[in-house]
C-alpha cells in the first residue's frame, strides 16, 4: 500500500510537503521495476526545474531511468546519503530514500496533476 501523506505522478514520483519545501523521490512501484539501484545521478542543488523536466538518472543491472519533476521550483537539498548507499531507495523509497528537496515555484497550479494514493493504485494496477 502507498502512503497517504504523499502525492503521485503518473511517471512513479511521489512528493510530500516538508515546512516549505517539498521532498520527493521514486515510488515503492518504480523502484521494483528497477530492480536495485545502484548509482544516483544527482542534480545540482541551485538547479530549477519545470513540472515534468528530467531532474535526474536512477541506475540498475537492468536499466537506466530517467526521474521527472513532479513539481516546478528549485534544488535546495540532495539526501547525499544515496552517493554511498543508493539501495536506500529500494530499502525505503518513502523514508530514508527521498532523492531531493525542491522549493516550490507554486504548488498550487501544478497540484491537479498529481494523483492521491488511491488513484495511483488505480494507474498502476492498469499498467
Amino acid at each position: 500500500m502507498n502512503p497517504t501523506n504523499v502525492l503521485y505522478t503518473s511517471s512513479h514520483e511521489w512528493i510530500e510537503a516538508d515546512g516549505d519545501v517539498r521532498k520527493m523521490g521514486v515510488t515503492d512501484h518504480a523502484q521494483e521495476m528497477l530492480g536495485d539501484i545502484v548509482f544516483v545521478e544527482m542534480p545540482e542543488v541551485g538547479k530549477v526545474v519545470k513540472q515534468g523536466d528530467e531532474l535526474l538518472t536512477l541506475e540498475s543491472p537492468k536499466a537506466a531511468a530517467e526521474v521527472y519533476a513532479p513539481i516546478s521550483g528549485e534544488v535546495v537539498e540532495i539526501n547525499e546519503d544515496l552517493e554511498s548507499s543508493p539501495d536506500k531507495i529500494n530499502q525505503s523509497p518513502y523514508e530514508d530514500g527521498w532523492i531531493v528537496k525542491i522549493r516550490p515555484a507554486s504548488v498550487d497550479e501544478e497540484a491537479g496533476d498529481l494523483m492521491d494514493a488511491e488513484a495511483y493504485e488505480k494507474k498502476i494496477e492498469e499498467e
